[in-house]
């Protein structure tokens, strides 16, 4: 089963790909995974990938995350026959046919360092967290920076402030932020944190 969400065109995309591999083909799973990212990174817009193996031995499902700069880049590797043909070689190896989804913006602030991706959570708590986060950094910028920028033109402070916010949050407060929130942001079906 395939699940996808649509962002605006230009937007960077965030592909994750499930796929359960048959009891003894990981080597051969792992290989031909390999030889795609090879392939895919030489491709215009493509922008990374990351293989979780399983948790355990128990669950043989792999994620794969790859990210392409914008929905076309995208769709050029996803048409493209140096894709077709390992993904053909790929999926024999497989229990059942993998899932995939797209998503894009601020979903990829939401994992769990360590552990596989899981469903984003609902963007009401994206939010929530998110703006959790954001307003006592911009708070505390305005605090300690404040006097300092009152003197710098308008479109210079704010472009300051924005890229210190920004890394702030994509590389101390989120991942920071996530995990503490994991409870409610990633409840099992019995309500347990995952």
């Amino acid at each position: 089963m395939t699940t996808a969400s649509f962002p605006e065109t230009g937007s960077p995309l965030t592909v994750v790909v499930s796929r359960r591999v048959k009891k003894g083909q990981a080597t051969a799973f792992e290989k031909l995974s390999g030889q795609m990212t090879e392939r895919a990174a030489k491709f215009p817009g493509y922008l990374g990938a990351t293989m979780f193996r399983p948790s355990s031995p128990e669950d043989p499902e792999y994620r794969i995350v790859f990210k392409f700069r914008d929905r076309e880049s995208l769709t050029v590797w996803e048409e493209s026959k140096e894709r077709a043909e390992l993904l053909e070689q790929i999926e024999s190896l497989l229990v059942q046919p993998s899932e995939r989804e797209v998503t894009s913006g601020i979903v990829t602030w939401f994992t769990l360092p360590g552990q596989n991706p899981v469903k984003p959570p609902p963007k009401w708590k994206m939010t929530l967290v998110s703006w959790l986060a954001l307003y006592p950094a911009v708070t505390l910028v305005f605090v300690l920076f404040g006097e300092v920028l009152a003197q710098v033109p308008l479109l210079l402070r704010t472009l300051i402030v924005t890229v210190v916010v920004m890394v702030l949050m994509s590389y101390v407060l989120m991942p920071r932020m996530t995990k503490w929130f994991r409870f409610w942001l990633f409840p099992d079906r019995n309500g347990n944190s995952r």
